[in-house]
């Protein structure tokens, strides 16, 4: 499918950013930059976690930028294959307002230009670069009740900057899948900058990229952008986004309904997050222009867990309609993690000293666990904790996991001690195992099943890309455990006649097994098991 099938994207929809304190957030966006803060509601993967909208009066696509604060949460480290800067447009004439406004917020401004436009940029409360572009561009609705006179008022955003190591697959994404245009290049002081333009003729217009190929990869915490939404009019126009950017090998997920909008999610080469959003149905679909952002709103889905879920949110007050939302009262001290077992375990995603549900990732044999940990990004769940241990010799066990279990001693009782010792630690994090997800691949994927039948406590779910039973003689009840398995009938690494046999075990315990026969998978992961994996997670995410 070529771009003369799709409308060109318009532009920016919004910008999703981590946060940590809810309250500080909510008093920078709407006391300092003056942006009405649009829709309180909750991650939906994460409902113990609010998800805070700002935008201009009505909330419209260009305006909105949107946290998911994470109380006491770690600072995130710039690098290559994120956004590292969101731009607002500010009237040409506002200059000398805001350089005294932020000076007095006591912020720390660098001026430039760009692309013949003045610019501030400055850190907000978690250390996001925030931008002002000078410029007359198009008008939005302003808040009445803005403390920044409508005068001055910021008109949406102008754009976001990332950094990449090459610039070229961006390219290939934005202006050949995407039909934006490309601008130009200009040099910065952190590399070439090479500017893309939406078709549309409002706000939120412009995706910058610097080049740096020298780069580390950036680490996700507390001010960190976990991803960007471009804009799409209708369900149509995204399902039809959503077969071309399949097509040519993006991975987009299924499409989401975030209440407000619905959403499919992809990554471009270099790791960029981007989601393309339609504009409807609006902010306005569940509460009037007059009161958004003035009840906690929770999607249908949710609305029977509304107790405990308000119990679970810490209290913010609206400085709008000065009322309080949530009813927990955080606590200050400082998030740690240590990982304590043996082996060398890497993480990605939350903390989980700040999280609420984690997933163990167990690398195949001769694989590695930062092999395995970059499903994280295919997964793109940020309410989880990723955890990822290092198999000595990058191998859990010898032989096959058809060999007598003797031969392979005392190497697999190691290798489930080791899942065993990470689940006492996440327990330590407060993660119990009913909201712990353990998925592996190959070699992994056979050492989680047979963990999952051996234990004795109840996982939230199983996930197994290529594998099967270590052993099928195991007993215990099993009932309710989600499991998703998948395999190529062909794959000579796991048995198909193995692979049945492992399914009909756990179902015989109770377990709820998807076990999914993909003839042509080979010994990998498509985007099915992706999406199931994915579905699996976000039910145990939504466990409150």
């Amino acid at each position: 499918m070529t771009m003369s099938n799709l409308s060109p994207v318009q532009g920016l929809h919004h910008v999703t950013i981590m946060a940590s304190d809810p309250q500080r957030n909510v008093d920078f966006y709407t006391r300092v930059l003056g942006q009405r803060l649009v829709k309180v509601t909750v991650n939906f993967d994460d409902p113990g976690t609010y998800h805070l909208y700002y935008g201009d009066h009505t909330g419209q696509p260009g305006t909105i930028m949107t946290h998911f604060p994470w109380p006491g949460a770690r600072r995130g480290v710039r690098g290559h294959g994120e956004v590292v800067a969101v731009a607002y447009s500010a009237p040409a004439s506002s200059q000398p307002y805001w350089e005294a406004r932020l000076a007095d917020a006591g912020l720390n401004l660098r001026a430039g230009t760009r692309f013949g436009h003045p610019t501030l940029t400055f850190d907000d409360p978690d250390g996001t670069w925030t931008e002002l572009v000078f410029e007359d561009g198009a008008p939005v609705q302003p808040w009445p009740q803005s403390p920044v006179p409508a005068d001055f008022a910021l008109r949406g955003f102008h754009g976001v900057t990332a950094w990449v190591r090459d610039v070229a697959p961006v390219r290939d994404l934005l202006v050949d899948q995407l039909g934006l245009t490309e601008v130009g290049t200009e040099q910065d002081t952190d590399g070439p900058r090479t500017r893309f333009r939406g078709s549309g003729a409002g706000v939120g217009l412009y995706v910058d990229v610097i080049e740096r190929p020298g780069l580390a990869r950036g680490q996700f915490g507390a001010g960190s952008v976990h991803h960007v939404a471009l804009r799409t009019r209708d369900d149509a126009e995204q399902a039809t986004y959503l077969d071309a950017l399949s097509a040519a090998g993006y991975r987009p997920t299924p499409v989401q309904d975030r209440q407000y909008f619905h959403s499919i999610y992809f990554r471009e080469p270099n790791g960029v997050l981007f989601e393309i959003a339609t504009d409807a149905p609006g902010f306005a679909s569940d509460e009037p222009v007059e009161a958004l952002g003035y009840a906690l709103k929770l999607p249908a889905w949710f609305e029977a867990q509304r107790p405990q879920i308000e119990a679970q949110l810490p209290r913010l007050h609206s400085p709008e309609y000065r009322v309080d939302l949530g009813t927990r009262t955080l606590d200050t001290a400082p998030a740690t993690e240590p990982i304590t077992p043996s082996v060398k375990v890497l993480t990605a995603g939350r903390p989980a000293a700040d999280a609420r549900v984690a997933v163990l990732l167990l690398h195949g044999r001769g694989g590695t666990a930062q092999d395995i940990l970059s499903l994280e990004h295919e997964l793109n769940l940020s309410a989880f904790a990723y955890l990822a241990p290092q198999a000595p010799g990058n191998t859990w066990y010898p032989l096959s996991f058809l060999a007598p279990v003797a031969q392979n001693q005392p190497h697999l009782d190691q290798a489930l001690a080791t899942v065993d010792g990470l689940m006492a630690h996440l327990a330590g994090q407060g993660i119990p195992p009913e909201r712990v997800v353990v998925a592996g691949f190959s070699q992994g994927a056979c050492l989680a099943l047979e963990y999952a039948s051996r234990t004795g406590a109840k996982l939230g779910g199983v996930v197994a890309f290529s594998g099967g039973l270590i052993t099928l003689d195991q007993t215990g009840d099993l009932r309710g455990l989600p499991v998703v398995m998948g395999v190529d009938p062909a794959d000579g690494h796991i048995p198909l006649a193995r692979f049945t046999a492992s399914a009909e075990h756990l179902r015989a315990r109770g377990a709820a097994v998807d076990a999914q026969i993909i003839p042509g998978l080979g010994h990998s992961i498509n985007t099915d098991e992706l999406n199931a994996a994915r579905a699996l997670m976000q039910q145990v995410a939504a466990q409150v």
